[in-house]
Formats: C-alpha cells, structure tokens, sequence
C-alpha cells in the first residue's frame, strides 16, 4: 500500500507562497502601463500595471498617496517601486507600491500640468479677477525668506527709488517640505492687517525641486484669495509657477518686483516739475494773450479821446431835440390850422348863424319838438320859438297851409 501523499490546506500553501514571494520580490521597480485606475473614497488608489503580455495589480496605500506629486491616469506609463504581496483571501499576488515615477516626463511636471488644468477650470488664473496695483503704496508686505538674495535685493532698491515707503517682512520658508504653509501663513498674516497695500512674495531662481512649493494647491488658492494685491516674483525669467499664474501681477525676478511695487519718488518729482511747467506756460500764454487784447483795446479811439465820444453823442442828442421841437411845431400848427378850418364850416353851419339872418325857429311847448311842418302843430297848443336875441311863447288859434316850397 502506498503511503498517503501529504496534503496542505489552502491557507497554508497560500501562506508558504506569500513567504517565497515576499521575502523574493522586495525593493523592486516594475515598469509598465496604468489602466483601471480606481481612487477609493478611502484615499487608497487600485490599478494595474501592464505590458502586452502580462498584467499585475498594484495598490498604493492612502499614507503613501499623500506624498504623490501627481495624480496618476490611465494609459500612463510609469515606473513603480514597492514590494510583492499576497492577498491571502483573493489568493492573488500584487505590487505593494511606495514610490511611482512617470516615464519620460517627470512627476513635478506631471504635477504642475494637473494642478494647472485643475485650479485654470476654476478661473483662479483669469484675468478678469485680477486687482489693480496701487500706483502709490505706503506699506508693502514681504513674504520670503530673510536671508536670501531675493530680500536683499528688494530692500535695495525700495531704497533706491523711494526710502519713504515701509517694508514690512515676513520671514517665511521659501524651499522644502515646511514652506508651503509657512508661506501660507505669511499671506494670511497680512490680509489680517488693515494698513498693508501690496504683498510681494517669492524668491530666487532654483531647479523645478527648489521651486516647487510656489506650484502647490495652498499656495496657489492664497494667492488668488488674498484681498490685498499680490505681485509674484519666483526664480528667474524662464521660471514661471502657477503661483506667478494666480498673482495679480508677475514680476520676473524680485528685483522687478521692487521696481514694480515701489513708487519712485524721483520719477514723481519729475513729473510734478514737469506739470508746474506745462501749467506755467499755460498761465503765462493766458497773461500774454489778455494783454495783448488789453493793448489793443486801449489803442480804440474811445481809449485814446473818451470825451470825444461824448461830445459827439451829446451833439447828436441836440441834433435830435432840435429836429423834435421843430416836428412838434409844424405838427402844432397843422392841428391848429386843421381846427381853425373846422371850427369855421361849423360855425357857418351854425343854426345861431341863419337866426341872425332873419330866421326863427319854432318848437312845441313845453315838449321841445322842433315844428318842422304846419302838421306838426294844432290850434290851442303852445309854441316856443327862438330868436338870435331871446325866446317868444305863444297861443296858436289859426292855422293856415301856405305852398311855399
């Protein structure tokens, strides 16, 4: 009889595979292709990793996905670092990762074009949102670090243009783990302040690395929330960071910056002497021209013989009164003649004038009605009649009708 062959349970051969596996295939770099990319709401990230002929699953554990500079994406090629595991329960093999390093383009790049589209579809780079910078600061905020070149150069020249305006700094961490909050908080500390008209921050040139934490989330979202105008001045002219994106106003280098936001107090005087001399030339062209017109007029007959003027008017005037004095006359004695004429017909018209010739005439008493016909009176009625030299009254007692007429 044949002796029983040894058998082993699932668990255990699991077991003894995870062993071999484990303590075989640890610090490995794998490189392949990302496809089923899964961010889990427990921040954990699920993917596998293939070539054309194979695949292998890969997870990368929520503390180590923190420290990614980039978010990984589907048909990447990458190259990662960890150790094999087994999942016992699945009974399937996976690449523990701790390290994932994009091929061909770096991971800070990669970073830095995410986070770009990420926060550009937001509009914190949008030009609209942009705050003017105040032509004449009083107090500018420094956000750097306080032994670099980069402040030195800035006092410098914030000397050299304008001594009376106020640096204030802030001395911030401006390369490493810690300086994305320290710069952070520098931005904070002065949009607390209520005198504070501009804030610079930034530092000198570096390698992308040296750079980096002006390319974070915090700081880019800071910038662009800040109430106080930020100007942005990282590394050198070919360095541009997203925080430079997000300021209100990039300046190449923090000597630019100066120069940017400190007003120079020469270049005011020149032009505050340059408008007194325009508003003088202005004034004396005024004075010029009024005295011109004043020499003028004062050349005007009236100027040089006033009196004459009023002797002329008042011998016009004399004229004028003459000639109404000599119409009123003439206008006098035509009335007078025109009046004299009339009074004549109707003086010859006169009634009085035909009793003068031998005339009388008769009217009924005591009516007044002028008795014009032998049918107007009647025996017995009384009769008035007028003579040029009194009145007569009478009694009619016979009327006789003679054809004179």
């Amino acid at each position: 009889m044949l002796p029983k062959p040894k058998a082993y349970t699932v668990s255990a051969i699991t077991r003894m595979i995870k062993g071999t596996l484990e303590d075989s295939f640890n610090n490995i770099w794998i490189e392949g292709e990302i496809s089923n990319y899964i961010l889990h709401s427990s921040g954990h990230r699920y993917f596998n990793l293939k070539d054309d002929k194979a695949v292998i699953k890969v997870i990368i554990w929520r503390s180590v996905g923190y420290s990614l500079k980039f978010e990984p994406e589907n048909g990447q090629k990458v190259v990662a670092y960890g150790d094999i595991t087994v999942y016992e329960k699945g009974g399937n093999y996976q690449l523990n990762c701790h390290k994932l390093v994009p091929m061909g383009m770096g991971e800070l790049e990669i970073a830095y074009r995410q986070l770009y589209e990420k926060l550009a579809e937001e509009g914190l780079f949008d030009e609209s949102k942009k705050k003017p910078i105040p032509a004449f600061a009083q107090k500018i905020g420094v956000v750097t670090s306080p032994t670099g070149a980069a402040i030195r150069d800035i006092i410098q020249i914030s000397r050299r243009r304008n001594n009376s305006v106020e640096l204030i700094i802030y001395p911030a961490l401006v390369q490493g783990e810690k300086a994305e909050k320290s710069i952070v908080a520098g931005i904070e500390y002065f949009n607390s302040r209520k005198d504070i008209d501009i804030i610079i921050t930034g530092r000198g040139g570096g390698s992308l690395e040296d750079l980096w934490c002006f390319n974070t989330e915090e700081v880019v979202r800071a910038i662009a929330s800040s109430k106080i105008p930020v100007i942005s001045s990282v590394g050198h002219e070919i360095d541009i960071t997203l925080s430079d994106l997000a300021a209100d106003l990039r300046a190449p280098t923090p000597s630019a910056a100066a120069e940017l936001a400190v007003w120079s107090k020469r270049e005011f005087e020149e032009q505050i002497d340059t408008h007194i001399a325009i508003q003088t030339n202005h004034l004396k062209n005024i004075v010029e021209t009024a005295r011109q017109n004043l020499t003028a007029l004062l050349k005007r007959p009236i100027f040089r013989r006033p009196f004459d003027m009023v002797r002329q008017q008042q011998q016009n005037l004399d004229n004028l009164t003459r000639n109404l004095l000599k119409a009123g006359k003439n206008s006098f004695d035509n009335f007078k003649n025109k009046l004299s004429l009339s009074l004549s017909k109707l003086d010859a018209l006169s009634p009085l004038k035909i009793l003068l010739r031998g005339y009388s005439v008769s009217r009924n008493y005591p009516e007044s009605t002028l008795v014009r016909s032998i049918n107007d009176i009647h025996p017995g009625e009384k009769l008035e009649t007028i003579l040029p030299d009194g009145r007569v009254f009478s009694l009619v007692e016979k009327l006789k009708k003679d054809k004179l007429l």
